[in-house]
């Protein structure tokens, strides 16, 4: 089976995020379903340099106002077609962003011709290849589908994901007349969203089906407090909405042969945390002893919980432990986080940025990762710390509700517990939780059972392929 993925970044060729991770191993898991997944990606500078030799199969002399390419190419066992259009994707900054963290003001104009290439290619624009079926992602891609609705791939299945609900790509009207669409696509039944131009809400209308990271946030997303304003549209197609946990690469994340690591481990013998948690506190400049250290690798951002964290640290620095931070995003928290460090020298440390080889270390090392997230899709780091034996902290929504069981007195007793949740997602809450996480880890042979309980979750991307492949089958007949 031929399936097109359009998305706006891949691991390991470009990622700000857990959208790059799903899309860059999802192909690969795929493949073992009899599923042969091209990815259609944006011509990053990142990405042009990392991807080797490419084929032309397509120019557009003018696609959405300016020249592009597309290119096919082969690199790290993805088969890829990438949008090259310097105009569009050559610049100075991220993919979304430039150096000062403002969004491009063209970004509609930038995903909508992602977009467009996309339903062209589903339309057969390539020679020889065109796909059973197309699966966007979140709503860079999500134009993808109402592209294909409203043109000549209309027949073609269509598969939405939404990877995170609060970004929507909500744009002025004005700018529908350049997409290119018939003039009836602006409607309530089209891309018209709240008077303007809804890429996510066009992806979800237009979608066969829809699926979204973990099955408690396909519930939670058709309630008014999560919806975000499209819970109508979601709770309508409730029969087409599939909650699918996503999983993670086991062979990038493992801690049996991890590069990245002071010392490799396994769930038998755990013995080389040691040395990580070692080359950590020498990192960070924290104190050399056995208190619990916990760590945060994360966005700083209201979503994630980061302010009430932030409450709390002294409080977390009062029981003893330590806290290592790597992160970054909203300013003023970025700010709180750096004072608290200043504050308490030798006990909290920030590192602001993201260090994919830092966070494999602070993983390897951390006796537990805090995730106070008011609201989390799926949530990909307590993953990787229930595979490296790291106990999430973890706050009782969305994904992070599915993959953890709490270390209640049951749990603990049946020697399955494999983290701690708490909610309501608030100060309090994580107070508590903070607390009991310094009790058992003060219990050695407690808190290596949840360790090797986590290390034994089978978070691999094998059962999630088998549900994308059966979906795909069932819309492709």
């Amino acid at each position: 089976m031929r399936v097109l993925s359009v998305a706006s970044e891949i691991q390991p060729l470009v990622k700000t995020g857990g959208l790059a991770d799903v899309v860059g191993a999802l192909p690969l898991a795929l493949a073992g379903e009899g599923v042969a997944t091209r990815t259609l990606v944006p011509g990053y500078p990142e990405v042009l340099a990392k991807i080797g030799a490419t084929e032309k199969l397509h120019h557009y002399d003018d696609l959405l106002g300016q020249p592009a390419t597309l290119v096919s190419a082969h690199a790290h066992g993805l088969d890829l077609i990438v949008l090259d259009s310097p105009a569009f994707f050559a610049r100075e900054g991220g993919p979304y962003d430039d150096r000062a963290g403002n969004g491009w003001p063209d970004n509609w104009r930038r995903f909508a011709a992602l977009s467009r290439a996309g339903a062209d290619i589903a339309a057969g624009l390539i020679d020889g290849w065109s796909p059973d079926l197309v699966h966007a992602h979140d709503w860079q891609a999500a134009m993808t589908l109402a592209y294909m609705r409203f043109g000549a791939a209309h027949a073609v299945p269509k598969v939405m994901t939404i990877h995170n609900l609060a970004f929507q790509g909500w744009f002025d009207a004005g700018i529908f007349n350049a997409l290119g669409l018939p003039a009836g696509a602006f409607s309530v039944d089209g891309v018209e969203y709240y008077g303007g131009v809804g890429f996510l809400k066009a992806g979800l209308i237009s979608a066969d089906a829809i699926t979204t990271v973990s099955p408690s946030y396909a519930m939670e997303i058709q309630s008014q407090a999560e919806g975000m304003g499209l819970e109508g549209l979601l709770s309508g197609r409730a029969d087409r909405l599939h909650g699918i946990l996503n999983g993670i690469d086991t062979q990038e994340w493992n801690p049996a042969d991890d590069r990245l690591l002071a010392a490799t481990y396994s769930s038998d013998n755990i013995a080389g945390r040691v040395a990580n948690r070692k080359r950590i506190e020498e990192s960070f400049g924290l104190d050399p002893d056995d208190s619990p250290l916990f760590i945060v690798i994360s966005r700083l951002t209201w979503q994630k919980g980061m302010d009430l964290l932030a409450d709390v640290i002294d409080h977390l620095v009062a029981r003893g432990a330590k806290l290592a931070v790597l992160g970054s995003g909203d300013r003023a928290l970025e700010a709180r986080f750096l004072a608290a460090g200043e504050r308490n020298k030798g006990r909290v440390a920030v590192r602001i940025g993201y260090d994919e080889p830092l966070s494999h270390l602070m993983q390897g090392g951390g006796d537990a990762i805090l995730i106070p997230s008011r609201f989390e899709p799926c949530g990909l780091t307590q993953l990787y710390g229930l595979r490296y034996g790291c106990v999430p902290v973890v706050a009782r929504v969305g994904g992070l509700a599915d993959t953890l069981i709490d270390a209640n007195e049951a749990a603990l007793a049946a020697g399955v517990a494999t983290g701690i949740q708490f909610a309501p997602p608030n100060a309090e809450s994580l107070l508590s939780a903070i607390d009991r996480a310094v009790v058992l880890h003060a219990d050695p042979s407690l808190w290596k059972s949840m360790q090797r309980a986590g290390m034994a979750a089978d978070f691999s991307w094998s059962k999630s392929a088998a549900r994308y492949a059966a979906l795909y089958r069932s819309l492709a007949k």
